[in-house]
């Protein structure tokens, strides 16, 4: 039976545009002037250890833990200010009869908070997963096998909502079917092209669509079963 993995950041909670310009502004405070664009587009879709390990990359040297802090501090801070969720988000989840749970490569602060704030927390109840919980975050699986070992679910019945390619990428190393979104404020006029490359059986731009993806995904999958 399907079940769906959602992401949190760009799929549930319209947060990437602040995320971009915390971690812009924690670059150039470090000699390394970024915009917020060119932050999402690099970082978008890795846990915390793999972006602060991609911002020395990029500096040459290792971010000092109090920088790294106080910009995580303020970003939550802005969260609890402006934090919006996804326009629609909330009908088309309550819409469909599926299990469901959220995937996120937010550490556990974070992904609770942008939950609450925009009141989708009851939505999922304790079904939110972080990728601090498994040893490598997306583009590897370990974080939706992650998911389905402990809801109890077959990985290959499950579909992914995603908005990053790297996400994309996870979900296919995991057998698993996805769906691209391309609806929220940080979207790139390319962000559709690189799902599509990343493996996404469909991608939408609105989650008026979802159901309908959900149910045209889930009638392939039945159908790939009738035919083996």
């Amino acid at each position: 039976m399907t079940w769906l993995i959602y992401d949190c950041d760009g799929v549930l909670v319209d947060s990437e545009v602040l995320a971009g310009a915390a971690l812009a502004e924690l670059m150039t405070s470090l000699g390394h002037p970024m915009t917020g664009p060119q932050c999402t587009r690099i970082f978008g879709g890795l846990n915390v250890t793999d972006v602060l390990a991609k911002a020395a990359q990029i500096l040459g040297r290792p971010v000092p833990p109090d920088h790294g802090e106080e910009a995580g501090q303020r970003l939550l801070a802005r969260f609890r200010r402006e934090l919006q969720p996804v326009n629609g988000v909330a009908a088309a989840i309550a819409s469909l009869p599926h299990r469901r749970c959220v995937c996120s490569s937010s550490a556990p602060e974070r992904l609770w908070l942008a939950l609450e704030v925009t009141g989708l927390a009851q939505l999922f109840g304790e079904r939110v997963f972080s990728a601090t919980q498994v040893q490598h975050g997306k583009p590897a699986p370990d974080l939706f096998l992650f998911a389905a070992r402990s809801l109890g679910e077959a990985p290959s019945d499950a579909i992914v909502i995603e908005d990053s390619p790297l996400g994309i990428a996870a979900a296919r190393a995991a057998g698993m079917r996805s769906i691209g979104f391309v609806g929220a404020s940080h979207v790139s006029p390319d962000l559709a092209q690189r799902l599509a490359v990343a493996g996404a059986d469909l991608i939408i731009d609105t989650m008026v669509d979802l159901p309908g993806a959900i149910a045209t995904l889930s009638e392939r999958t039945a159908q790939s079963r009738g035919r083996n």
